[in-house]
């Protein structure tokens, strides 16, 4: 497969995710129950992301398909596209979304990374030319930015783990919902957070990575948080402080590919996003430097060698056929 993104790898990865978004089963939900009335199925409980095996994955599989249709809106895909977010991105299925996010026991429901992607999505579906589908998603897109406002200022410590609970992806993601509405108070919020979180961190050794159930590098995407929140003319220096030994290769773990040994158990196929993920801030860095830059090349070549390990295996078991789409997306077109 190429590694940039073609009309027909956008196809590709269309029909892919328009294949799990409403499969219903397997279904692992996060769910919280206060009674027994709150045992209901994955439709009932969410009647717009209900499938892709978990909540999270279905809202980015509705990110992915809104970029699919974005960058090639006469695509082979693009009817069924067109169809599926007629039927579900309507008002009244979002205001279900909304009614299960108003409950006591969600408050603290997919946070940071649902929180994250759904604002990812209401990002992409402002820029369609089709307003009816952001007009519907908006009452949702506003409670998860309110979280955000609510919860970065009580948070005294980042979670740097490779996992959804990773603060710097938060950031990163939605710093374009941020960018897109122009809300200025969110985006000086994600800067000052992501500031008093990271400012200080210099000389990162990666040596904790991979762990043995990662998708996110916690060095590498801290790095592309910082590159996207920052100024250019502080970001520099703290990219200089917090890896001083790209141009080396160092950390060298950052550059070799993860090995994966069983695509069909969920969290070893992790590991396969974390190659994707990698090659998405590899990509992002190195597309932030200077061409003459010595690092550049270090970059994309660790970029590309992540690329090649994880993009023929995007179906290999729905255990990451279910959402690893959406991260090869985000790697080709960083």
């Amino acid at each position: 497969m190429p590694h940039a993104l073609t009309p027909e790898t956008a196809a590709r990865f269309a029909a892919l995710t328009l294949g799990h978004v409403t499969r219903e089963y397997p279904n692992k939900p996060d769910h919280t129950l206060a009674g027994p009335e709150d045992a209901r199925t994955p439709a009932a409980l969410h009647p717009v992301f209900y499938g892709s095996f978990d909540w999270h994955s279905c809202v980015h599989g509705y990110w992915l398909l809104a970029r699919v249709l974005r960058r090639f809106p006469d695509g082979p895909q693009a009817g069924a596209i067109r169809a599926l977010f007629d039927r579900q991105l309507i008002p009244e299925k979002v205001a279900g979304e909304c009614a299960y996010l108003a409950a006591p026991t969600a408050r603290g429901f997919k946070r940071p990374y649902g929180w994250a992607w759904a604002l990812k999505l209401a990002d992409e579906l402002a820029h369609l030319p089709e307003p009816r589908w952001s007009r519907a998603l908006a009452p949702l897109a506003e409670a998860f930015a309110q979280r955000f406002r609510d919860f970065l200022p009580l948070s005294p410590y980042p979670v740097r783990v490779g996992t959804h609970f990773n603060t710097a992806f938060g950031l990163r993601m939605v710093a374009d919902y941020a960018d897109t509405t122009g809300d200025d108070a969110l985006t000086g919020l994600l800067r000052a957070t992501a500031e008093r979180w990271y400012g200080a961190d210099a000389e990162c050794p990666a040596w904790g990575e991979p762990s043995g159930d990662d998708f996110l590098s916690s060095a590498l995407i801290e790095a592309e948080c910082m590159r996207r929140v920052m100024p250019a003319d502080a970001f520099r220096p703290w990219f200089d402080r917090f890896l001083p030994r790209l141009a080396e290769g160092r950390p060298a773990t950052l550059f070799r590919p993860a090995v994966v040994t069983d695509r069909s158990d969920g969290k070893i196929a992790h590991l396969d996003g974390l190659n994707l993920s990698r090659a998405w801030c590899l990509r992002a860095l190195a597309a932030a430097l200077p061409a003459e830059d010595p690092r550049v090349p270090v970059l994309r070549e660790g970029a590309q060698a992540h690329l090649a390990a994880a993009l023929p295996h995007l179906a290999d078991d729905y255990m990451g056929e279910h959402w690893l789409a959406s991260f090869a997306l985000l790697a080709l077109e960083a």
